[in-house]
């Protein structure tokens, strides 16, 4: 069975933000989970990957940023993400202390967990899970956004489409292995930042998201073995 429990994270002393555990049976591991730039912790693919990471044996902690939360579209100054960033991670071991933490997110969240991370260690994470990474802008393609991952010690797991406008695959891989961390990208074919696949390609979103979730929970395996 899996358990579903609400959570609020004080970010600061005025704020506090919402959140949802996802808990499953036995769990192995948990992963606090950020949202994406335009879309809350609420929206279908977040809720989507929470259920596919629970029947994997990993709990979830997805939380919302200040902004989100207030309904506005505008995203916080990093430093306040950053810091929504560690509250979350602060509260998932309060309420799951027995768990291994994974940090990560989608898109825009992830990119804010691993700046956290390069500026100092979140406490209690021993890995980073980003789906989507966003190395770039659409079409002005450059690395500037991945400079802080060099300062990163701890591993990460990239999950990233071939068809990404806001990461060039080639560039990926560049990035990837300049890396001195332990550090995996898997690219999945066809899919595009969202994980979306045309209809042409042979395959389906369903069966794409099932593959990336089959490599998350293999990483955080072997994580768990070191």
């Amino acid at each position: 069975m899996t358990s579903l429990t609400s959570l609020s994270i004080a970010v600061d002393r005025d704020s506090a933000v919402s959140a949802l555990a996802t808990v499953p049976d036995r769990a192995s591991a948990c992963m606090v989970f950020a949202h994406g730039a335009g879309a809350g912790m609420n929206h279908p693919a977040m809720a989507g990957i929470c259920t596919g990471l629970a029947a994997r044996g990993i709990a979830t902690v997805r939380y919302q940023f200040p902004y989100m939360e207030k309904g506005s579209r505008r995203p916080d100054p990093p430093k306040v993400c950053h810091q929504t960033v560690r509250s979350a991670a602060a509260a998932a071991h309060e309420f799951l202390p027995a768990l291994p933490l994974i940090a990560g997110g989608k898109s825009f969240g992830g990119r804010m967990t691993s700046q956290a991370q390069a500026l100092a260690p979140i406490p209690h994470v021993r890995g980073l899970c980003l789906f989507g990474f966003p190395l770039h802008t659409p079409k002005q393609a450059s690395t500037a956004r991945a400079d802080h991952l060099s300062t990163i010690t701890i591993p990460m797991l990239f999950l990233q489409g071939t068809r990404d406008a806001l990461a060039e695959p080639s560039l990926m891989r560049s990035v990837v292995g300049r890396l001195s961390a332990p550090a995996t990208l898997k690219l999945f074919d066809h899919a595009d930042h969202a994980f979306h696949v045309l209809v042409r390609s042979g395959t389906t979103d369903t069966r794409v998201m099932e593959s990336i979730l089959d490599e998350v929970a293999l990483w955080v395996a072997a994580l768990l073995k070191d």
